[in-house]
């Protein structure tokens, strides 16, 4: 029985409410469709020319260590400097740790911007929020995601959902704040699609796109009759603004869950065992092979998290003191995995001429502190930090940027969240002084005003 009430909720007899409704399998992670890009264009918000454009968003959960990695500081004190060397790469303008040495090979196609702060707290989830929406979280309004953004604007290029992140959503960060990985207040229809499942693994397969023959025509003509119960039972419902964002979203959903161009496009096993093998055979290694499949497809933005956490798992937080690892074992743990991954990704995206209309950033919370702590780690610093730039129109090779000579303070060309993010949008094609309809219908700015792209990429 199909219960409905004044306010346009209903609930069904088993007690699914209509917001349950939405958030079954993909329902609310499948965006909308091409009218959007068509209206955003006449509005403005997009730029003509850039709608083969797509982002693949590297997180570095943890926050590496600026100063070990990209910003080496060789004439500082040791105890500032850390244990680690600067080597010679590819492009004359850039020195990096070590410890990336396949990143050396690929200086000449990404740039780094070594001056980047911002003010939030020094929490983790505070950190994910303000660097993947440009805004810290404040009035209870959440700010979407770059990648809501670009669904919201973009809309659904092919039958698979226009934001994904890979492998799955944050966990916890220790702040009890939104991570940012959300539609925020675009609604949930610009939730992302996550995978929720290991590439690496054997036997790998994605839990919301099984061929029908293994989700069973059972399971899908209930969910066929769950929208006709809707769509013939709640006539009230029906007019409304929600009811054809319902409509829509189902639609987009079981047209990905049905999509043979979805399941192949999720199926690395269709890869050749060397092409795997030159990303790595782990959970970030598959995933950033994953995530060039994707834009392959039509995906507009992939958010990959390097890790899930920073409690219970190996990750960039480096304290030093247990559960945590230290410098060192950032360089024998961490670094290896992380440095193969993403180099095989600029590569293989150069060698199938991708990269030009793929921009690849790295992104993390904040970085760390100039001085090693007492137990070999560094500890959270928003006060300065690095984030990588490649494809999608940036130019390779450059350094923009400086921080002062132990790493703490930008010395030179500071770099906000919000500028990152209007990189972003910039690189996607988006108008970031357009507006979003924003909470309680007032305009909302993609990005806060008086944040620029950094121009100095392109």
């Amino acid at each position: 029985m199909l219960q409905v009430t004044g306010d346009g909720t209903y609930t069904l007899c088993n007690g699914t409410t209509r917001r349950d409704f939405l958030e079954i399998g993909t329902l609310g992670a499948a965006g909308l469709s091409l009218p959007q890009l068509l209206a955003a264009k006449e509005d403005g918000a997009v730029k003509p020319g850039h709608e083969d454009r797509a982002c693949i968003m590297i997180f570095n959960l943890g926050a590496p260590s600026h100063i070990d990695l990209w910003d080496m500081k060789p004439e500082a004190p040791r105890e500032y400097r850390g244990p680690f060397k600067p080597i010679r790469t590819k492009s004359p303008d850039i020195d990096i740790s070590e410890i990336l040495p396949l990143h050396a090979k690929v200086a000449d196609k990404f740039s780094l911007v070594r001056s980047v702060h911002h003010g939030g707290a020094a929490v983790h989830d505070a950190g994910w929020q303000i660097m993947q929406t440009g805004r810290r979280f404040a009035g209870g309004v959440q700010t979407p995601h770059a990648g809501a953004v670009a669904s919201h604007l973009l809309g659904q290029k092919s039958d698979l959902p226009p934001f994904v992140v890979l492998p799955e959503l944050m966990g916890r960060g220790g702040g009890n704040l939104p991570n940012g990985q959300a539609g925020g207040f675009l609604g949930k229809a610009h939730d992302p699609f996550a995978l929720n499942a290991d590439p690496s693994m054997k036997g790998f397969k994605v839990p919301d796109l099984l061929p029908p023959d293994q989700i069973g025509a059972v399971r899908l003509e209930r969910r066929r009759k769950m929208r006709d119960i809707v769509d013939q039972a709640v006539k009230n419902f029906e007019a409304s603004e929600d009811a054809r964002l319902l409509n829509d979203t189902f639609h987009a959903a079981f047209r990905m869950m049905t999509s043979e161009q979805a399941r192949s496009a999720f199926d690395i096993g269709k890869e050749k065992k060397l092409v795997r093998e030159r990303y790595g055979m782990n959970r970030f290694g598959q995933c950033c092979l994953l995530a060039r499949r994707l834009v392959e497809n039509g995906v507009r933005l992939v958010n990959i998290n390097s890790f899930l956490t920073v409690f219970d798992e190996l990750s960039w937080d480096i304290h030093g003191s247990k559960p945590f690892i230290s410098v060192q074992q950032m360089k024998e743990q961490v670094a290896p995995m992380y440095d193969q991954g993403y180099s095989a990704l600029i590569e293989d995206l150069h060698e199938r001429g991708l990269l030009d209309n793929t921009l690849v950033t790295t992104l993390a919370e904040f970085g760390r502190t100039p001085k090693v702590n007492p137990a070999g780690g560094r500890d959270h610093w928003p006060q300065c930090f690095t984030v990588s730039f490649a494809g999608g129109g940036v130019k390779g090779g450059r350094v923009v940027g400086k921080s002062d000579p132990v790493g703490g303070f930008p010395a030179e060309r500071p770099v906000g969240p919000g500028d990152v993010v209007a990189t972003i949008f910039h690189s996607l094609g988006l108008n970031h002084k357009a507006m979003l309809p924003g909470p309680a219908g007032r305009p909302f700015p993609l990005v806060d005003f008086g944040n620029e792209p950094i121009k100095e990429l392109f």
